[in-house]
This record gives C-alpha cells, structure tokens and sequence, in this order.
C-alpha cells in the first residue's frame, strides 16, 4: 500500500510538472500548439501560415535588393542630367564668347541635322526653329536623301536653290533673318551667306553621346580667326544644342519608366508586409497564447507542484506512514 500511494502521488507529481513545462514552453514561443499531435488541424494552419510568411520575407529581401539597384540607376540618371545641363551651358556660353570652355556634345533635332559646307566664305548659319508638318518632317527624317541649300546673288539680292535627289525643291529670295520653310520644318537664315555657300540638312540618325561630345570637344578644339571660321563653328554648335536637346528627353523619360518601376516594387513591397501581418494574425488566432490566461494558468500550475512537493515531505515524516 505504501508502494501504490507512492506511486500515484508520483505519476501526479510528474504530470502537473509537465503542464508546468508546457505552459513555459507556450508562454516562451507564443504558440499554444507545440506539434502536430496536440491539434492537428491547427498546426497545419499555422505551417502553413509560416511558410507564406517566410516566403513573403523573402520576396521582401528581394524587392528591397531590386529597390536599391533602380534607386542607384535613378542616381546615374540624375547624374548624367546634371552633365547634360553643365554641357548645354558651356555650349551657350561659347556661343556668346564667354571664354574658354573645354566641353563635349552631340548633333540634330530629331528631325534633321544641318552641317555647313566647308568651302563656304560667308558668315551665314542655318538654324532649325522647328517642325510645321509633322508628317512631311517624319517622312524626311524616314528617307536617306539630304537636301542641299545653296545660295546666289548678293546681300542686299540674295537667292537661295534647295535641291534633293537631283530634283529643285524649292527657290527664292531670303536675308538674314528670314525663313525657309523645307521637309515640314522651318529654318532661320542668321548672317550673310556668300554667293556659292551651301548648307546640307540631312535626315537625323542615331548618334551616340560619347560621339556627341568628341565632336562638340573638336568644334570647340578649332580655331575661329575669320568671319568664315566663326560661322562654320557657330553652326555645329547649334547643331550641338539641337542634339543635346534630344538626349536630354530621353533621360527625362528614362527618369520616369525608372520612376514606374520603383513605385511598383514599393508597392508590391507594401501589400506583402500587408498581407505578411495577415498571415500572422491568422497564426495568432489558430495557435496564439492568451498570455494573460497562460500566465494565471502557470502560477496555478506552479503553486500546486510546490505545495504537492510540500504535502509529499511532510507525509513521509509521519510516523504512522512508515508502518502503512
């Protein structure tokens, strides 16, 4: 008999501390269910729950890695615009003889692009102002046949011949000022052209950056000592501003596709941390503690060891125990 009593208050013992655990165990992860035999239904609910939640961390790390590299193309873009601005001034300050500019740059208008002749001796220069046919300057800038603008007669009778092909375009009488309206786009005549001088607008081709400004760097490299010399720069010049125009478009919308991008990688970012907390209330609710409740629970659970623990001493002192 004493051996039963022993027993059973043995067994006893042992299973309040093993709530005693269990309740630590609980209280200590946040999770009411420890394995899958406890509750099998609530344990896959909240595997399940985990691993999307993992999976969301993880997509997470690799929408921030992707964030970083775009914010640092964003930089390069702003970078490079800031180069571009540096250049257009230095272009325009060269235009206005504003001393010694060391610069890069590029050529054309989307449209066209003009060079001088070299053999021309006036001071005239050809400047685009625009397109008035969008259409005509499109299917100019889709073909391969430049026009050729030459000029006659004298100042005060000056004739201008545009040519393409071999065909006669277009014919008449300008000045310095004036404008030739030519493939759906306007030019404006500055300067005073000498009889023979000829400009060649050509259709506009894709032109790299760095090539843009070697030839900027070389334009700018020439000597101007004659009237002549100072056109023929003049003009390549705004060639130049024409061109750098086009590429500064181009960052510019580079700038926002980057920007639309960005956005939707921080928002998708932001519906996963959404749907992430989601998860984990619902992991909460399957299998969270009610730390409250644990808490009362354990300290009950304590009490009650410690109080058998006591109970079991004092019932070994007695002498009537040791005769049972």
């Amino acid at each position: 008999m004493s051996a039963s009593l022993y027993t059973n208050f043995l067994a006893n013992y042992t299973q309040q501390e093993a709530s005693v655990n269990t309740l630590e165990q609980q209280i200590a992860s946040g999770y009411s269910v420890q394995s899958a035999n406890q509750n099998p239904g609530a344990f896959e609910v909240a595997t399940i729950a985990n691993n999307q939640i993992s999976a969301l961390t993880t997509d997470n790390a690799t929408q921030a890695s992707i964030q970083t590299k775009l914010n640092s193309v964003s930089n390069s873009y702003s970078a490079v615009s800031t180069l571009y601005d540096n250049v257009q001034s230095i272009v325009e300050q060269a235009l206005n003889a504003n001393g010694e500019v060391f610069v890069n740059a590029l050529a054309g208008n989307g449209y066209s692009t003009i060079s001088a002749n070299s053999a021309n001796s006036g001071t005239g220069t050809l400047l685009s102002q625009g397109v008035v046919q969008s259409a005509a300057a499109a299917s100019f800038q889709a073909g391969t046949a430049p026009i050729t603008l030459s000029f006659s007669g004298t100042s005060s009778n000056l004739t201008y011949t545009a040519t393409q092909g071999g065909n006669t375009i277009a014919t008449g009488t300008t000045s310095s000022g004036s404008t030739i309206q030519l493939a759906g786009q306007n030019f404006q005549l500055n300067g005073a052209p000498a009889a023979g001088d000829s400009f060649t607008i050509a259709p506009s081709r894709p032109q790299t950056a760095f090539d843009l400004l070697q030839g900027l760097a070389s334009t700018l490299a020439t000597a101007t000592a004659t009237p002549a010399a100072k056109a023929q720069s003049t003009q390549a010049l705004n060639n130049a501003l024409s061109t750098l125009a086009q590429y500064q478009q181009s960052l510019l919308t580079a700038q926002a596709q980057n920007g639309v991008t960005l956005e939707a990688v921080s928002s998708a970012g932001s519906n996963n941390s959404n749907q992430s907390t989601q998860l984990q209330l619902t992991v909460q609710n399957t299998v969270g503690v009610n730390m409250p409740t644990a808490m009362t629970q354990l300290n009950e659970a304590i009490t009650a060891v410690t109080a058998a623990g006591k109970s079991f001493a004092a019932v070994q002192n007695l002498s009537l125990f040791q005769y049972l």
